[in-house]
């Protein structure tokens, strides 16, 4: 008889539950996890409302840890890995054989946004067990001293907030806004003082959202809902406009506010996932009619176990503590009012974290 599990699936757009599943078995080159922990994250709602299409009985999750269960024969064959470890795993597990990893560019594995394959084009990591292709290059060992939890933080937040920083070309003492302090605006905002900047501003307008932002080190916060963020940011910036806005919510609204926000030669570096409409718009006069040398980067989590091991060092080392960002937690078994909770954002929630067994 094969053995089942329960995960927590997508029915069809708009519908999630949990169901038995079969514990799945790994490739020679693969893995299987006991999960431990994981995150939801917002990207799972945009899912569940239909962003990247219809699905039926997909595995949601894409923020979670665990200890091995079960090494693929190549796997165990190194030596690197063994059953019962603790591991972390990116939402984002390239193969770095194809063209797209050799050329750079990992989380394009495959074909744009390929690298993305949990609860996109397989099952994601909220189940009991989950499979880890490539397991020698994207299991990343938890390191003693470190929780769970926060090796939980480095799957996406980090990961993704960090690079919206090394992608935007922050100067020495630079100035950054960041448009949308979630959770990865919030670790946006970390890595910018990371890099370097020497005034951060976020563009917020929730209370408790306001607050953990300069908990997290934002100089000052800019309600849009009191104020034009583009003006604020402008004079506080002597009318210059940032050297690097930060698209982190995902709205038209918001990006074409981070063109007009940064000064010519200045960076749009956009993380948002933009899971509505057809285009996105550029004021046109704010990009200086295409020739303002504003530059455009945009971001897919970066994955792999060297980048893993390395935002586990700055938790494990005092550079960012992460934790704040956990409001609710749950069991397993309660993850549907979790999810819902997501949804909505109710009771301030801003990371929901979900622990099993």
């Amino acid at each position: 008889m094969t053995a089942t599990m329960k995960a927590f699936v997508m029915h069809g757009i708009g519908e999630v539950g949990i169901i038995d599943k079969p514990i799945p078995r790994p490739s020679p080159n693969d893995a299987i996890l006991r999960t431990t922990a994981a995150l939801i994250c917002t990207s799972d709602t945009h899912t569940v409302a239909g962003a990247i299409g219809p699905r039926t009985d997909l595995t949601l999750g894409h923020e979670a840890v665990g200890v091995i269960h079960e090494l693929g024969q190549a796997v165990a064959a190194t030596g690197m890995f063994r059953i019962g470890q603790r591991v972390a795993v990116n939402a984002i597990t390239p193969c770095y054989a194809c063209d797209n990893c050799q050329r750079g560019y990992s989380s394009q594995c495959g074909g744009m946004l390929g690298g993305w394959k949990f609860a996109n084009t397989k099952d994601g990591s909220m189940a009991e067990y989950f499979h880890v292709n490539d397991a020698i290059a994207n299991l990343a060992p938890i390191p003693d001293g470190l929780s769970d939890e926060q090796a939980a933080y480095c799957c996406d937040m980090l990961s993704t907030g960090f690079v919206a920083a090394e992608f935007g070309n922050i100067p020495i003492g630079g100035s950054v806004a960041v448009f949308g302090v979630g959770p990865i605006g919030m670790m946006a905002i970390v890595g910018a003082r990371l890099r370097g900047a020497g005034l951060v501003i976020g563009v917020e307008s929730r209370p408790d959202r306001t607050s953990m932002a300069r908990k997290f080190g934002a100089d000052l916060v800019v309600d849009f809902t009191k104020e034009d963020p583009v003006e604020a940011i402008r004079k506080a910036t002597g009318g210059a406009g940032v050297d690097t806005a930060i698209e982190a919510l995902g709205s038209p609204t918001t990006f074409a506010a981070c063109v007009s926000a940064t000064r010519p030669g200045g960076t749009i570096s956009n993380i948002g996932y933009h899971g509505d409409g057809d285009t996105v718009p550029i004021p046109r006069l704010d990009w200086g009619v295409g020739m303002s040398d504003k530059t455009i980067r945009t971001a897919l989590c970066p994955g792999g176990s060297e980048r893993m091991g390395r935002l586990m060092r700055l938790i494990r080392n005092g550079r960012v503590d992460p934790l704040a960002m956990t409001t609710h937690r749950f069991k397993f078994a309660d993850i549907k009012c979790a999810f819902t909770m997501m949804q909505t954002k109710e009771d301030g929630m801003i990371k929901p974290l979900i622990t099993f067994g």
